[in-house]
């Protein structure tokens, strides 16, 4: 394993460092070709961090996880990241959070972020991101949760996937009460109104 890094148990730390209510942002460890997207997730990071939010993430240093983590943790807020032992080679992971969970398996990742997380939201991304987002609305049809989820539709990145989801409303697969439950923002603000029901720090303003 690289750097030192010594492997998480595969139930955690059982006294986690963190204070705050941690959100975790499902984004890619690429930027992006339009500059727009590192700009907004940039700006919710930060916005997360002012309004008492901290952050359960990839654990990477790389593209726009790491800006996400950089954006948070300059601006005093928690970071939590959660990266398998076989990305190590490719992810740099991130040498300044407040918790660094190095894992076996993605499916222990997956598992971690969720239980950390007290909501969900995808930034633009690749497959990792797609799978990610999905699973978690998936184990939410299940009841396995009832944690706000949200797609930050930057630049309309999201349009094609909101319309498959709605055909697949349409064509009798997805019930509409569990489309719902998966929040199209447009805009940080929509994303922090969403949060503001959760039991979030006093003070919490949209």
């Amino acid at each position: 394993m690289n750097s030192g890094l010594k492997m998480t148990e595969k139930r955690g730390n059982p006294s986690p460092a963190t204070t705050q209510p941690l959100i975790a942002l499902y984004c890619g460890s690429r930027s992006g070709n339009n500059p727009i997207y590192q700009e907004k997730a940039i700006a919710l990071a930060q916005g997360l961090a002012e309004h008492g939010f901290g952050l359960v993430y990839g654990g990477a240093s790389i593209g726009l996880m790491g800006q996400v983590a950089d954006a948070v943790v300059e601006h005093g807020g928690e970071a939590v990241g959660v990266i398998p032992e076989f990305m190590l080679d490719y992810e740099i992971a991130h040498n300044h959070l407040t918790e660094l969970h190095v894992v076996r398996s993605m499916h222990e990742r997956k598992a971690m972020m969720a239980e950390r997380a007290s909501a969900f939201v995808a930034l633009p991304g690749g497959l990792g991101t797609f799978e990610e987002i999905l699973e978690i609305a998936t184990w939410g049809q299940l009841n396995q949760h009832q944690k706000p989820m949200m797609l930050y539709n930057v630049n309309g990145f999201y349009d094609a996937l909101i319309a498959q989801l709605d055909h697949a409303v349409a064509e009798g697969f997805l019930p509409p009460q569990h489309r719902a439950k998966l929040i199209v923002c447009n805009s940080s603000k929509q994303i922090f109104s969403a949060l503001k029901n959760l039991d979030c720090p006093k003070n919490f303003v949209v």
